[in-house]
């Protein structure tokens, strides 16, 4: 009897991932915690409900608004839900090519281990749902907020810069980005009582499967490292201080935008102009608190660091550290 499969079927080249003992069985716990938390945009996320403006949106832990102390409370609160807008989009536009490189990584486990494929293709699933979600968010609050709201980058000329970066430099990015959303939630979010209650309810949802993500970021980030010579690292090392120099470029971009919508969105809603002084130090203030929350908080959390620490020499360490230190500072 002739077999079916004659000749072998032309696939793509790509770099073996076998996967340790102890990986496999990690990979396998994000496919079960997966499937437990699996969640619906509207079934359980929205279910029918719009944000309340007379509420916060992004708790003062991330958004700083209560060091400006010549804003009133109802103009702190407007401020917290013009950063939470940005919170929101800038999500959307990372998780575009979080979920390009985890499918494409995806593919090192083809023909390997099936519960690694499986982790690496639900993850990929979760990420394009986190962006409709987020896509979502933006057209009802574009709906209630007053006109001249701009989203400064566009998430696919974004993804294409960095997936352009070498994987280890991508991964670590991620990695960082996946951390500091746990973080986020579990000492800023979680805790308040008084936000609006659907801002809430989205941010916990996704904390729940991000929590998955960066374990699965940490398995493919640290196979990433084994496979690189110290050349190939140290070059990855260059590219990962562009992608934050990059991040850091958006993230100006973003501050100043929104410190000038702040000021026009506060006239019309609280009837109030803001002085010059006043204008710039909402700017500073953006600013410093965008840094904080996409950059600094992950790049400070303690697993990350070490994580960095044990992949990189002490000389690329420092090369990191002058890159950031204006950032930080």
């Amino acid at each position: 009897m002739q077999t079916a499969f004659t000749s072998p079927i032309a696939l793509p080249h790509l770099e073996a991932a076998p996967v340790r003992e102890s990986d496999s069985a990690r990979y396998a716990r994000c496919v079960r915690v997966s499937r437990r938390v699996r969640w619906d945009i509207d079934a359980d996320v929205i279910r029918g409900r719009d944000f309340d403006y007379s509420r916060t949106f992004l708790p003062a832990g991330l958004s700083k608004v209560d060091e400006l102390d010549f804003l009133s409370g109802a103009e702190q609160r407007l401020l917290s839900q013009v950063q939470g807008r940005s919170y929101a989009y800038l999500f959307g536009l990372v998780e575009r090519f979080i979920g390009a490189k985890v499918l494409q990584l995806s593919g090192r486990h083809w023909l390997g281990d099936q519960k690694a494929l499986e982790a690496l293709v639900r993850f990929s699933d979760e990420e394009l749902k986190h962006q409709e979600l987020f896509r979502r968010l933006e057209a009802m609050m574009d709906a209630r907020m007053p006109a001249g709201y701009r989203m400064v980058a566009e998430p696919n000329a974004v993804a294409r810069v960095v997936l352009g970066k070498r994987t280890w430099a991508v991964l670590a990015l991620i990695c960082h980005i996946e951390l500091f959303v746990q973080q986020h939630y579990e000492q800023s979010i979680a805790p308040q009582e008084d936000l609006c209650p659907l801002w809430k309810d989205v941010f916990m949802y996704h904390w729940r499967e991000e929590c998955q993500h960066a374990i699965l970021d940490e398995l493919e980030w640290t196979a990433e490292n084994a496979r690189l010579s110290g050349e190939e690292r140290d070059a990855a090392v260059d590219d990962l201080i562009a992608l934050v120099g990059a991040v850091d470029g958006i993230l100006q971009a973003q501050a100043a935008s929104d410190a000038e919508y702040f000021a026009a969105a506060n006239a019309t809603v609280n009837g109030r102009s803001l002085a010059a002084a006043e204008r710039e130090q909402v700017a500073a203030l953006m600013l410093r608190a965008y840094r904080w929350q996409y950059i600094v908080s992950g790049v400070q959390h303690p697993h990350f660091s070490k994580l960095l620490g044990s992949m990189t020499t002490p000389a690329q360490m420092q090369r990191i550290a002058a890159a950031l230190a204006p950032i930080l500072w």
